[in-house]
This record gives C-alpha cells, structure tokens and sequence, in this order.
C-alpha cells in the first residue's frame, strides 16, 4: 500500500489587489483534509504599509480560520471589536460561526518602511451543529503555545493534540496542526492517531516514503499508512490532518456550509450590508461573480 493518497501542488491565487498567494486547498481532487477546508500560502513578500497585501473587510461564515506567520505581522480587525497584532509564532482562531467580518492589513510603520510578510493561513470547518453558533475570537501567544523538541526538530502545536502535546485553545473536532521546524537529515514520524493526515512543505525540501517533495508541495497520505518523512535539506514544514468532516461541505468565496441554501442566505445578506461591520472601518470587498 502506498503511503501518499495525493499530491497537491499550489496554485497561485490574487488574495487583493496585486498580492498573489499559493492555493493548496481545497483542490478538485481533495476538498478538505480532515476538518481543513482551506489553505493559502502567503508570501514571502515585502509588503505595506497600507496598500499592497492589505484584505479589506470581508465576511465568513460556518467557520475557523487559524492565521499563522514565519515573518511579518498582520493586523486582525473584527465585527466584535478585536483589533489585535498578529506576530509570528503567535495561535489567532477566529470562529465566524452565524456571521463576522474582518480586515487584515499591514501595519503603519512611523518610517514608512515595509513587512517581509510569509505565513499560512488555514480555514477549519466546524461540526454541523456548531455552523449557526456565536462568533468568537481567541489570540495565544507564542509562549503559551505548546514546543516539542526532537533530535534536529523543533515542532509547535499550533492547535489540537500531536506528539504528546495539546494547544490552548478549545477546537471543536478532532484535529493537529503542527509547524515543524527540521535540521537536514531529521527524521519524523507523522501522529498516526488521525484517519486523515498531509503535510504542506512551506520551505525547504523533504523526502516521504514515495518520493521527495519541494517547497509549494502539499501530501496526502493514506489513512493507516505509516509516514516518516526526511528533512534534505533544513525545512518548513505544516502538518495537519484530523478527523473526516461530519458530512459534505460546499464552499463559496469566504462562506463554508453544510447547507447550500445557507450559503446563498450568506451572499445575499452580504450584498444588502446585513452582515456586522468592522469598527473604524469603510472599505469591504464586494461579493464575486
């Protein structure tokens, strides 16, 4: 049996205006992975202040995203009245549950200078049940989140439970997201406690039991299989995966559902300004074609 169901190669996406990102998921092959719906890889880029790499406000609903940087900051603005930094190394799940808009823009720096901006962004589908639930925003930072060392690895469970190890944040599936941070030549073992598993490479080069991998390479491996993956050269890299969803999801621009017709609600509330506004702020991204 092989080890690798899937791969995926990134594609490139126009996040706004001039900043172009790489789309993992989903993929017309594999719509989500676990409860992972979504996956964008952004940057590495220099960019801001305000203009270039800013997302005006825009809504979701019927899920997480789950923001995660190697470099630069982000700064987060919400319908509930978070305005919060977002820094590297530092856990931001925002739950849309019914309805919420936000902003990500760059800081203003005094001087003008720009962000060396790179880092995932991740959208986790919530349980049926939950879909309708109140939003809610949860920042951790960096020294509260959990730090597995290994020999030539350094391995931060972003969220969920892996390698003995569990995040402060309350999920609402079973899942793991982990960064692995590999020296060349490191050797690890994927959680094989998870039905549904895949790594994204962000940086660097490793090797899976059928084959090496390059940067902007997402793996899906077969559920029971045995992976230990290979670091050639020092590395990068997201590993994820979780339970199946409890059913299909249909996806629409920022909107996530189990139900169709929930989704058409989502952009006609959208197009009638009924979704909550972002405090302070004007601009909003008009709903796609």
């Amino acid at each position: 049996m092989a080890a690798t169901e899937l791969l995926i190669e990134a594609r490139s996406r126009e996040l706004a205006p001039g900043f172009m990102v790489r789309r993992i998921l989903p993929f017309a092959a594999r719509r989500h992975v676990g409860p992972f719906v979504f996956l964008d890889h952004m940057g590495p880029v220099d960019a801001g202040p305000r203009g270039l790499a800013d997302v005006r406000p825009h809504p979701h609903i019927g899920l997480a995203t789950v923001t995660w940087l190697f470099s630069g900051e982000i700064i987060h603005r919400d319908s509930l009245g978070y305005v919060q930094p977002i820094r590297p190394g530092e856990l931001n799940w925002m739950n849309a549950g019914h309805g919420i808009t936000h902003s990500e823009r760059m800081p203003e720096h005094p001087d003008g200078s720009t962000t060396h901006l790179h880092g995932v962004q991740a959208w986790v589908a919530v349980p049926r049940a939950m879909e309708e639930s109140e939003p809610f925003f949860t920042h951790v930072g960096a020294d509260r989140l959990p730090v597995v060392f290994q020999p030539g690895a350094r391995l931060t469970v972003i969220a969920g439970t892996a390698y003995g190890a569990t995040a402060q944040v309350d999920i609402p599936s079973p899942l793991f997201y982990v960064e692995a941070r590999l020296d060349t030549g490191t050797e690890l073992a994927l959680p094989d406690e998870y039905e549904e598993r895949a790594i994204y490479v962000a940086g660097g080069c490793v090797t899976t039991p059928d084959g090496e991998l390059g940067e902007g390479t997402m793996a899906v491996f077969t559920p029971g299989a045995p992976v230990t993956i290979r670091a050639e050269t020092a590395a990068t890299v997201m590993l994820l995966g979780g339970a199946p969803l409890d059913g299909e999801r249909h996806i629409f621009w920022n909107f996530v559902s189990s139900d169709r017709a929930r989704i058409e609600k989502a952009k006609a509330d959208w197009q009638a300004g009924r979704f909550p506004r972002v405090p302070g702020e004007t601009e909003f991204i008009p709903l796609p074609d």
